[in-house]
């Protein structure tokens, strides 16, 4: 009988273990990023009163004659399904479809999350919104270059100074398009004017002259042309480089009136610049390959050029694969920075630390870090949070089923001690 009434008692005992897991699973209902616990039982030691037997010519064979000594909690196991996805319309609200988790640091480790209600600080760092730990990723470099191959370390902190950020953009391209007259005469000329910009963001103003229409062409044509067109470029009167510049040629067009290009003619010509305010010296390639020459009026115009004047950050987007790119008040976007995910080999191995963070364990593996998208790491949705993955109901039924559990084990302890009792009654 005492067998029975230690039996229940450690029944008694796992069953309180149950109810306050299942009390805290629903407590965390509204959890942003919450994974449900729940405990596994195992039967305990077992006392062998008779071992098996095996069978002989004459009898059969015995199963085992043993005694169950009780119930103990094998673990807990947190359910890693995902959870249901909540729009917040905050584009610092980060959710993770799929698998992976956030890395954040205090500065002296690195810790794993599923909760991505960040926010910013006053240095412009994307951190936790309830702990101030620092969101980690990849920096881009001043040229919008993120190298995703640099280890993450604590330092490895997220930044989108807006307002405090400034960015300019060097011409490195620029294009015209238009007609020069096919019926023109060998002096008529066209100017075009396009504003480009230097390494400190200055603008210049070049003047494209294109003049005097040769037929048949000059130079050394390439096959089927049929006409030659002189060009030159110049800032406030100063020539800069034209047609007979080193690596430049003549605009050479065929029958059709569409300019030619390949073999020993450029796809571009090459416009230098040197500044005077001691910014870099420039090299634009100018396209001058959707002017054509026909029979009507000569209109040739700058189609664009890449370069930006100086502008401040004035906000960022967030996209699924986990970049930040940054838009600045003078039209330029650029990549600030790539969020990194980790995933594990075994993520229910993880330890909770509290404040929605986890740590890496000896049975979680050791994490792999990587970008959004990549290697079963799931993709980013800004302006979602996860919600946690309680079902209530399970957990209701769950609580029912913990409630009998315990009612009925100590149901047995009141009846031991009811039969001890009447034991003791025996002799008066």
């Amino acid at each position: 009988m005492l067998q029975a009434l230690l039996a229940s008692v450690a029944s008694v005992k796992a069953q309180q273990t149950r109810i306050n897991v299942i009390g805290n699973n629903l407590a965390n209902v509204n959890t942003v990023g919450y994974k449900a616990s729940r405990v596994t039982f195992q039967d305990m030691l077992s006392q062998t009163v008779q071992g098996a037997k095996r069978p002989t010519a004459a009898i059969g064979g015995s199963n085992p004659l043993q005694f169950g000594l009780g119930v103990v909690v094998a673990g807990t196991a947190n359910n890693e399904v995902q959870g249901s996805l909540s729009s917040t319309n905050r584009n610092t609200d980060l959710a993770i479809q799929g698998g992976g988790y956030f890395l954040v640091s205090n500065g002296e480790r690195v810790a794993y999350t599923r909760d991505g209600a960040f926010d910013f600080d006053a240095n412009g760092n994307l951190v936790q919104r309830g702990t101030g730990e620092r969101l980690l990723g990849w920096s881009a470099n001043g040229s919008g270059i993120v190298d995703t191959t640099t280890p993450i370390t604590t330092a490895s902190s997220l930044q989108v100074p807006i307002g405090q950020l400034s960015a300019v953009r060097e011409t490195q391209n620029a294009s015209y398009a238009g007609n020069f007259s096919a019926s023109s005469v060998a002096a008529d000329t066209w100017t075009s004017s396009i504003q480009i910009f230097d390494s400190l963001g200055a603008a210049h103003t070049i003047d494209a002259v294109f003049t005097n229409l040769q037929k048949p062409p000059l130079g050394v044509p390439p096959a089927g042309a049929v006409a030659s067109l002189d060009w030159s470029a110049s800032e406030g009167g100063t020539a800069l480089s034209d047609f007979a510049s080193a690596g430049n040629t003549r605009l050479y067009f065929d029958s059709t009136g569409n300019m030619i290009t390949g073999g020993a003619i450029p796809a571009t010509q090459t416009l230098a610049l040197t500044p005077s305010n001691g910014a870099n010296v420039m090299s634009v390639a100018l396209d001058f390959t959707k002017i054509s020459s026909l029979a009507t009026d000569t209109q040739i115009t700058p189609k664009d050029q890449d370069g930006f004047p100086p502008g401040s950050l004035s906000g960022f987007n967030i996209d699924s694969g986990g970049g930040i790119t940054g838009i600045f008040t003078n039209g330029l976007t650029r990549s600030l920075g790539q969020i990194a995910l980790a995933i594990f080999p075994n993520a229910a191995g993880l330890e909770k630390i509290g404040s929605n963070l986890a740590r890496e364990t000896d049975n979680s593996g050791i994490p792999i870090y990587g970008t959004p998208g990549t290697k079963g790491r799931g993709s980013v949705n800004a302006g979602f949070l996860e919600e946690s993955n309680v079902d209530i109901g399970t957990e209701f039924t769950e609580l029912i089923v913990t409630q009998r559990g315990f009612q009925a084990n100590t149901k047995v302890v009141t009846t031991v001690d009811e039969m001890l009792q009447d034991l003791l009654n025996i002799k008066r």
